[in-house]
């Protein structure tokens, strides 16, 4: 069964979505049968996996056919049929890239959703009712969530098992930190007992600066015992944003970079825990 693994920060930039693509891809390095879902209506999970180029590095897990994109169902898909109680295939949506891993995909239509599940009863509960289904499937599903603390990242904290917060290692991102931990609390109380803290994950490090000393040594100093701090950090390398440019991760793209010994280090890091 599944172990599944929100990404989850308010703050927007703090690499959430590189986190999601190049750790899924990591896992399944591993010999991990990995699932990531897009929860973000910018979608930019979807985008940085390459479901956007015409050539498409995508195939329709069950049918083996290039996506026609017009016709593609995504996660707004399903949790309109969970809302509406339509029969659905839960693997219908899933593609799968390349790289080994499936992909749940998002486009803005569910940004439409987020005002529909106002009135919804259980409203909380569609995204868990969906990854349920999937648990069996997969060792890992990963959720990219949106920058906020609205009702599908609330829906995301709820279906998971674990929270791994991606930390920019600046002042601003880091001020953000106690919301989102009181977040992450409520819901534990309140609607998932089994949730728990993966650990806070240090961003765009760039260690030759004192500045990023001194933040990372802030978030060990305040959260190391509450929350955790992953003992795995990120280095900061434009070769990540140009890996996702191009639909690839980047252990496929720059292997040889700091920022793939840095997510290795992170896989190693996830599978242990």
């Amino acid at each position: 069964m599944a172990k599944v693994i929100a990404v989850v920060n308010q703050k927007g930039g703090c690499s959430k979505t590189t986190v999601v693509a190049n750790l899924g891809v990591g896992l399944s390095r591993n010999g991990k049968k990995v699932c990531v879902i897009d929860a973000d209506p910018q979608g930019s999970l979807t985008a940085s996996l390459g479901l956007c180029e015409e050539d498409a590095n995508w195939n329709d897990s069950s049918h083996g056919n290039p996506i026609v994109e017009d016709t593609r169902q995504t996660l707004a898909t399903v949790m309109m049929d969970i809302i509406n109680e339509d029969s659905y295939d839960p693997m219908a949506c899933i593609l799968r890239h390349e790289e080994g891993i499936d992909l749940v995909p998002a486009n803005i239509e569910l940004s439409g959703l987020e005002v529909s599940l106002a009135n919804v009863m259980s409203r909380e509960m569609i995204l868990k009712e969906y990854v349920d289904q999937l648990r069996d499937s997969y060792d890992y599903i990963l959720i990219d969530c949106m920058p906020s603390l609205g009702v599908m990242t609330i829906n995301a904290l709820v279906a998971a098992d674990k929270v791994l917060v991606p930390v920019q290692a600046a002042y601003l991102p880091v001020k953000g930190l106690q919301q989102l931990i009181k977040t992450v609390s409520v819901v534990k109380k309140r609607l998932n007992k089994k949730l728990s803290m993966m650990g806070i994950l240090i961003t765009m490090v760039d260690y030759r600066t004192n500045y990023a000393k001194d933040i990372t040594q802030l978030l060990r100093d305040t959260y190391g015992n509450s929350v955790g701090v992953m003992d795995t950090y990120i280095p900061f390398s434009v070769k990540v944003a140009e890996a996702s440019a191009e639909g690839e991760s980047v252990f496929k793209y720059a292997p040889g970079c700091k920022a793939a010994e840095g997510f290795k280090k992170l896989t190693e890091e996830v599978l242990v825990g």
